[in-house]
Parts: C-alpha cells; sequence; structure tokens
C-alpha cells in the first residue's frame, strides 16, 4: 500500500488489557497453529497511544514498562505499515509484558482504529488483521466474544453482568510458544453452551466449570502463577481465580468495585513487587 497523509488532529487511543476468562485448546493444523475455543472480555486498565501527523513513521515508548519494550519492530509499527500511514505514535506503556493480558495485540488494535481514523481509510482486511497476531481481531472488537479458530472466528456475546476483576502478574515473562509446547494435549474439547449471566456469581459459577488449558504448562514453567493465583483465590470476594491467556497473569473475578478494590490493596501490601491492577469489565 502506498504512504497515506494523515489529514486529522491528534488521535488517543485506549489499548485494554485482553482477559481469556476460559481458554481451551481444542486442536493444531497442519501449520502449527492452535485451535482455540475461549471467553474474551476487556479490562478498564491498559496502554495509551498518541498518533499524530508526521513525516515519518516514528514510534516512542513511554511508561512504567516502556524500559523492557523495544521500539523497533514493534507491533504497533507493524499496524501501521499494513494501513501504509506515517505518523509519530507514542506508547504508553502501563500493561506488563508478555503477560497473557493481550498488551501487544491490543495496542496493534489501537494504532489501527487511531491510524485509521487520522488518515480517513478503512480498517486493513480481516486476514491481514489476523496476520499481526491471533489476538489483534478480538482485540479490535473490543468487546466481550466468544473467540474461537486461530482466533479469526469471533461470536458476540449477550450482555455480560456487572463485574470486576483483580489483575496480578509477578514480574515473570511467559513465552507463549514455551507453553503451547509444553501442553500435553491439543485436542481438548471446547467450552460448554453459554447462558445469559444474570449475576457475576453465575457467571463464576459457569467458568468453574470451564478451563484454561494453558495454566498447567505455565505454571511448570513460572511456579509463582500458582502461588498468584492462590493469593487472589483466599481474598474476600473473590468468585474465581485463573490464570488469563498463557500467563504470568491472573484474574480474580469479583462483584462489586469495593471487595476488587479492597482486594488489590491487600494484594499491594503482601507483594509489593507484584503489577497489580483493580478495574471493571467493560
Amino acid at each position: 500500500m502506498s504512504d497515506i497523509a494523515l489529514r486529522a488532529l491528534a488521535v488517543r487511543a485506549f489499548a485494554p488489557a485482553k482477559i481469556n476468562l476460559a481458554l481451551h485448546v481444542t486442536g493444531q493444523r497442519a501449520d502449527g497453529y492452535h485451535m482455540l475455543d475461549s471467553l474474551v472480555v476487556f479490562a478498564a486498565v491498559g496502554d495509551w497511544l498518541t498518533v499524530e501527523p508526521a513525516a515519518a513513521l516514528i514510534l516512542t515508548v513511554t511508561g512504567p514498562f516502556a524500559a523492557r519494550l523495544a521500539a523497533e519492530d514493534n507491533l504497533v509499527l507493524r499496524a501501521a505499515r499494513v494501513l501504509g500511514v506515517k505518523a509519530a505514535i507514542t506508547l504508553d506503556k502501563h500493561l506488563p509484558i508478555a503477560s497473557g493480558i493481550g498488551g501487544g495485540s491490543a495496542d496493534a488494535a489501537a494504532a489501527l482504529r487511531a491510524l485509521s481514523a487520522m488518515a480517513g481509510v478503512a480498517l486493513p482486511d480481516a486476514a491481514a488483521v489476523l496476520a499481526l497476531g491471533a489476538d489483534v481481531p478480538v482485540c479490535l472488537e473490543c468487546v466481550p466474544l466468544r473467540m474461537q479458530g486461530v482466533g479469526e472466528v469471533l461470536t458476540p456475546l449477550p450482555a455480560l453482568p456487572e463485574c470486576y476483576v483483580v489483575l496480578v502478574n509477578p514480574g515473570v515473562a511467559v513465552a507463549t510458544r514455551a507453553v503451547f509446547k509444553a501442553l500435553p494435549r491439543k485436542d481438548n474439547p471446547a467450552m460448554a453452551m453459554m447462558p445469559v449471566w444474570r449475576s457475576a456469581g453465575e457467571l463464576a459459577a459457569w467458568l468453574a466449570e470451564q478451563r484454561n488449558d494453558l495454566e498447567a504448562p505455565a505454571i511448570e514453567l513460572a511456579p509463582v502463577i500458582a502461588e498468584v493465583k492462590a493469593a487472589l483465590a483466599v481474598r474476600p470476594g473473590c468468585l474465581l481465580a485463573r490464570m488469563s491467556g498463557s500467563g504470568a497473569t491472573c484474574y480474580g473475578l469479583f462483584a462489586s468495585e469495593e471487595l476488587a478494590k479492597a482486594a488489590a490493596g491487600a494484594l499491594r501490601e503482601d507483594a509489593p513487587a507484584w503489577w497489580v491492577a483493580a478495574a471493571a469489565v467493560l
């Protein structure tokens, strides 16, 4: 695609954390890609991108996790190149790196939304979006979805009940490829039929019957994940504790903002080296 000149003022876009409330690995294609069945939601905590007109494509990374993220060949730059847009992009990085909550994919999706709006061009087709990463299509939609296939089959869900999450990352990066490689079985059962959940408790009860098939192999690679999950599970009001994605971030599901904030505050005191965030499910 030829370069497209930006014709709007600066745009700021939010890249929320993606949470796999359940993640079933149901198969593996001949090309090596894994087939998934996952309930994906987004939380009101994440990264921010600011996009401004520029003569060249430039990425600057700021924020608490900037030092751990290389600006060169970042997924945000790849997304911009797909659109053929030149811009100065600032990524304010607040989500941990390689943490199982879709930080890079969410950033790429936010970049696509912002750049397409500024340049007045359509978003790339589904194949181009998927080529950026399996989580980019769901992050581009940014609403609760059932994600199947290799990430390209997205089914809208009924409105979720009000609920909150506490996200905890122990500061250990887990490589997604290594976790999948350690998974002993690739043809696990799909998720059960999804009902209409009338409360956070009903959602948690249904989720308790589902799985994250990557949790056990991730814990083998990073045993501290089990500690994080256990620390969440014992907090008052925690309806369910589970790892998200390929780890190492775990989530605790709560029915109220007050309970979630109290749990987050206690975890920060007990484990000050861990990254902890409480947020509403969007």
